[in-house]
C-alpha cells in the first residue's frame, strides 16, 4: 500500500473505556506515516492566542480574587489548570476536538492496541449531546450485565451525565480494574430507566468475527478498526476461502470507525489497484493520499452491509469498495464523519484532538453529514435501526447480500 503521511483519528464514537479512532501525531515506521502538518504562528488563518488578551487576563485574575476571598469550599488549583485547557478546546464548538490529561492520553492509546479496562461497550454521542450504547462488547461485563443497544446512558456511578462531552463520559466509566461502574440508563423499548452495577476489567476487542454461511458464502463482521483488525480480518478472509467461499459478506453496520491506517491496510488487501482514500486540509491541499497496489486482492464476489451507524473509518472502507466497484453496498445510509482527527502530543505528556482535515472517497465524494448511500437500500423489521445481537433467519439486509452473492458467484 503506497500513501502520502500523515496520522489521523477518525472517530465518531468511543468505547467506555475511551475508545475510537486514533494515531500518534508523528511516528516514521511507515506504519502510521509522518506527519506533513507545520505549526506556524504566523499562519494567516490565526486569529490570535485568547491569553494574549490584557482583558481576558484581567478577568481571569478578577474571578480568581473573588473566589480566593469568597469560595466556601478548598479551590483545586489542578483541576482549575485542566479546565481552562478543557475549555480552550471546548471553545472551538466542535466536538471532535478535545484535551486529554496525561491520563486520558495513556488511555485513548491503550484502547487502540485492543485492550483495555473498562465495562466494554461502544458509545456515541449525538448533536444533542445524547450518550447511547452503540453495542456492548461481547463477553463483556456490559454485555453480562444487560446493557443493550440504543440504551440512553443518564448517570455514571450516581452523576447526571447531561450535556457532558464524551470523553467526559468515558472518563468517568473508566476506573482501576476490580472496581466497579454504576450506571443508569433509559430503554426506550419499555420507556423506564434501568440500572447497572459493573466490575470493570480488562477487555479485549476482537472486533472481527467471521463463519461460512449456507451456499458457500463468507460472512465477516468488522465490530470497530483497531491496530490488531487488519490481522483478524486477513486471517478471517483467508479461513472462508480456504473452506471454499464463492464470495464474502463484509458486515459493517453499527461500526462507529477506527484507525485510518488499519482501515487502509483493509482496504489494500481487497481492492487491488487504485485509491483508497483522500485527505485535504483547509486550504484545499492533500495532505493524505491513500493507494492500494496490486499485490494483493479478492476476486470474488463482495458486499458491504452498513446502516446509519457506521461511521468514520467504515465509511472509508465502504467508499473504497463502492467506488472502485469492489463491492456492492446494501441497507441505509450511512452515519456521515468525513472529518479528520489528529491527536497531538503536548511537551508534558498530555494530548490534544484536533479536526484537521476533511477526507473524500476515491471518485472524490465529500460525505460529511451526508453520508454513503447504499447501492441496494434495504430496511429492516419493524423500523429497527440496530442490527446487533440480530439472528440471521431475521436480517432482510442480510438476505439482500446472499441474493446478490447467489447471482454473481462464478
Amino acid at each position: 500500500m503506497k500513501k502520502k503521511a500523515l496520522t489521523v483519528v477518525l472517530s465518531a464514537a468511543l468505547v467506555m473505556s475511551l475508545a475510537g479512532c486514533t494515531a500518534p501525531w508523528n511516528q516514521d515506521n511507515g506504519k502510521k506515516g509522518n506527519s506533513t502538518i507545520n505549526i506556524s504562528t504566523n499562519d494567516n488563518n490565526s486569529s490570535g492566542n485568547v491569553l494574549d488578551d490584557d482583558k481576558v487576563n484581567d478577568k481571569i485574575d478578577e474571578i480568581n480574587r473573588y473566589i480566593d476571598s469568597y469560595f466556601y469550599f478548598e479551590k483545586d488549583s489542578d483541576k482549575q489548570e485542566e479546565a481552562i485547557y478543557d475549555g480552550i478546546m471546548a471553545g472551538l464548538d466542535d466536538p471532535y476536538s478535545v484535551y486529554y490529561t496525561k491520563e486520558e492520553y495513556e488511555e485513548l492509546m491503550e484502547e487502540d492496541s485492543g485492550e483495555y479496562v473498562g465495562v466494554g461497550a461502544v458509545v456515541t454521542q449525538d448533536e444533542a449531546m445524547k450518550v447511547s450504547v452503540v453495542r456492548p462488547i461481547p463477553g463483556s461485563p456490559a454485555e453480562e450485565a444487560g446493557i443493550m443497544a440504543e440504551d440512553i446512558i443518564v448517570e455514571v456511578d450516581g452523576t447526571e451525565i447531561t450535556d457532558q462531552e464524551l470523553a467526559v463520559v468515558v472518563d468517568m466509566i473508566r476506573g482501576v480494574e476490580g472496581t466497579t461502574a454504576h450506571i443508569k440508563v433509559y430503554r426506550e423499548s419499555i420507556k423506564d430507566y434501568k440500572e447497572f452495577d459493573m466490575v470493570r476489567r480488562v477487555v479485549e476487542n476482537y472486533s472481527v468475527y467471521h463463519e461460512m454461511l449456507p451456499d458457500d458464502i463468507g460472512y465477516i463482521q468488522v465490530q470497530q478498526f483497531y491496530d490488531n483488525t487488519p490481522k483478524e480480518f486477513k486471517d478471517a478472509i483467508e479461513d472462508v476461502k480456504s473452506q471454499g467461499a464463492k464470495g464474502i459478506i463484509f458486515d459493517l453496520r453499527d461500526n462507529p470507525g477506527g484507525l485510518l491506517n488499519a482501515v487502509a491496510d483493509m482496504c489494500d488487501y481487497v481492492m487491488g489497484e487504485g485509491t483508497i482514500v483522500t485527505v485535504e486540509d483547509r486550504n484545499g491541499r492533500v495532505i493524505n493520499d491513500y493507494e492500494s497496489d496490486e499485490e494483493q486482492q479478492i476476486d470474488l464476489p463482495m458486499v458491504v452491509l452498513v446502516n446509519g451507524n457506521s461511521a468514520s473509518a467504515s465509511e472509508i472502507f465502504t467508499g473504497a469498495l463502492k467506488d472502485s466497484g469492489k463491492a456492492k453496498i446494501v441497507g441505509t445510509t450511512t452515519f456521515g464523519k468525513g472529518i479528520v482527527q489528529s491527536v497531538i502530543p503536548l511537551s508534558d505528556g498530555t494530548a490534544i484532538k484536533l479536526t484537521i482535515a476533511k477526507y473524500f472517497t476515491p471518485n472524490g465524494n465529500d460525505i460529511h453529514k451526508l453520508g454513503i448511500e447504499p447501492d441496494y437500500e434495504v430496511e429492516l423489521a419493524d423500523g429497527r435501526k440496530n442490527a446487533v445481537n440480530l439472528p440471521h433467519e431475521e436480517d432482510a439486509q442480510l438476505d439482500k447480500a446472499i441474493e446478490i452473492i447467489n447471482s454473481e458467484a462464478k
